[in-house]
């Protein structure tokens, strides 16, 4: 089962906002994606909500881009910035990624995000999200959210 952005967003609107707001305090994040022989390829990229889509952009013809051709499955982790802080906590998302070849779309997207052209363009389908923070220096807390699941938290000390 997947979901889009927006419905992430109605099923758990906190955990969809501090997710964009991780994502929004630094511009590259890594995207992981499967190589031919299956093998990890980890990449950096930039990421886009818009109009209840978590899109992913990039340069024609990116190994990423014909990673995800092949194989849509992909890991994105939002960069955790400088030092030890991890202000938000850490998230990653993981999902299938679609390729937008309907020119209306993908000039739709060119006219919000002006990218270089020509581009590569996804849009993502969430098979997971994840949050990892430390609560009061002490407890180690992971949030997990699947489609179709309630959200669940784990506390670890």
């Amino acid at each position: 089962m997947t979901a889009n952005w927006a419905a992430f967003t109605e099923a758990e609107p906190d955990l969809a906002r501090t997710a964009e707001e991780r994502f929004g305090a630094f511009t590259h994040h890594v995207l992981a994606t499967l190589r031919k022989d299956g093998s990890p390829r980890t990449t950096g990229l930039e990421v886009r909500f818009l109009n209840g889509e978590l899109w992913l952009g990039m340069m024609p013809d990116s190994l990423k881009a014909l990673d995800l051709r092949r194989d849509p499955r992909f890991a994105l982790q939002a960069n955790p910035g400088e030092g030890q802080s991890m202000g938000g906590g850490d998230v990653r998302i993981a999902g299938r990624a679609i390729e937008v070849t309907d020119p209306k779309q993908k000039a739709a997207y060119g006219e919000e995000v002006e990218p270089p052209e020509p581009f590569h363009l996804f849009r993502t389908e969430l098979t997971e999200v994840v949050r990892t923070f430390v609560e009061d220096d002490k407890y180690l807390v992971v949030q997990i959210w699947q489609p179709g699941a309630p959200l669940r938290t784990i506390k670890r000390t």
